[in-house]
């Protein structure tokens, strides 16, 4: 874990007006000046409580050919956005370029997007490009899980000078199938907070989620996590987004999901119980993805029999589960935890991962009453002999 060696400021102390929790409201890209004011201005009649209008004027897309935003065309639609609402105005760069166009235009804050993020190079060169400059940024999780890549990118930031620093929490692209569209693996944005606490930590579930009807459930996860506020899309008129239409809401929706959510606390409750129950909400949300995985991990198991079945290959394969347990035995020496506990782990894995596989066996091979490769009526095969 780094050495919490990043100081920023908290939202009190920005100089803008702003507290927790932090409600910051606008389309995932701004398509064209009637747009954006429309939903500026929705914003500002339906959920007053929202601070800071978001839109991006530049949209990295995965491939060419999509829409990826309107540009430093768009940059004075959010001057008139905030004459016209007194909503603060934020956008992504990714470029040393986009940032000083926004900076020309007067916008309020700054993120550096997911893509953007774990790319030490492209980081460095907006920090450089912010040196001396006095503007909030806030940095999103990289696209994959790495920790130390996201921290690093905060790193750059507040050695540029940058006191007003946040994180932004959108999940993780992951091979496993949930709900969501991406993964939100709660432990990272803990452990980013565990590692430096007065860092103030913004909650995206519209990336999470991937459609409106998972936000309000993620979104107060967020909250019982002691997140420092949100970030949800919203526009005028969702189904016409030109990009990331499913996961956008209107203002008036965005409404009732604010409306609906309980806000926490920042500091403990005034009992040593509710002090508990957050260590405990917080217990139940990891489970919860220890199971996602356990199963997205048994539904390659399915895979990998159904495939050795089609190719005549055996079950066992003992050197594998050989080398899994060693390295896991590393591994979890690494993050200290007993050898005892890492066997007994890996051996119940295993143990389903067989009761898979063999399953696969009988259902497309073997006549009904097949009684599995165990030979004890179970279809469990000694642990040591691996399957994977």
């Amino acid at each position: 874990m780094a050495e919490p060696n990043i100081l920023p400021l908290p939202f009190a102390q920005w100089g803008l007006g702003l507290d927790r929790p932090l409600l910051i409201a606008g389309p995932c890209s701004a398509e064209s000046r009637e747009q954006v004011l429309a939903t500026a201005e929705g914003i500002a009649e339906h959920a007053p409580q929202v601070k800071v209008f978001r839109a991006g004027s530049w949209k990295p897309r995965t491939r060419p050919g999509g829409f990826e935003g309107a540009g430093e065309a768009a940059l004075p639609w959010l001057a008139e956005a905030k004459e016209r609402t007194g909503l603060l105005t934020m956008t992504e760069v990714a470029t040393s370029a986009h940032v000083e166009a926004a900076l020309k235009a007067g916008v309020d804050m700054l993120w550096i997007g997911a893509r953007t993020t774990p790319n030490p190079f492209s980081v460095q060169a907006i920090a450089d490009a912010l040196a001396g400059v006095d503007i909030p940024v806030f940095v999103k999780n990289p696209v994959n899980p790495d920790l130390q890549l996201w921290i690093g990118a905060l790193e750059r930031m507040y050695a540029a000078g940058i006191k007003r620093l946040a994180a932004i929490h959108r999940g993780f692209h992951w091979f496993e199938r949930t709900p969501f569209r991406n993964s939100p693996m709660w432990e990272f944005p803990v452990r980013l907070k565990a590692a430096f606490p007065e860092l103030e930590l913004i909650g995206d579930p519209s990336h999470i989620a991937g459609n409106r009807q998972l936000l309000a459930g993620v979104a107060q996860q967020a909250l019982d996590l002691n997140f420092s506020g949100l970030m949800v899309e919203t526009h005028i008129d969702p189904a016409q987004a030109r990009s990331d239409a499913a996961q956008q809401v209107t203002p008036s929706d965005l409404d009732g999901l604010l409306t609906a959510l309980t806000f926490r606390s920042p500091k403990a409750g005034p009992t040593l119980r509710d002090e508990l129950q957050e260590h405990r909400d917080l217990i139940d949300r990891l489970d919860e993805e220890i199971l996602q995985k356990i199963a997205a991990r048994m539904e390659i198991s399915e895979r990998i029999g159904r495939f050795k079945q089609a190719h005549n290959i055996a079950i066992l394969q003992p050197e594998r589960w050989r080398r899994i347990m060693r390295a896991q035995q590393v591994l979890g020496k690494e993050l200290g935890l007993s050898p005892h506990f890492v066997q007994a782990l890996m051996d119940t894995v295993h143990d389903e991962s067989i009761r898979k596989q063999t399953e696969v066996w009988e259902r497309e091979q073997f006549a009904p009453g097949f009684q599995g490769m165990g030979g004890n009526g179970t279809g469990i095969i000694p642990r040591d002999e691996g399957t994977s």
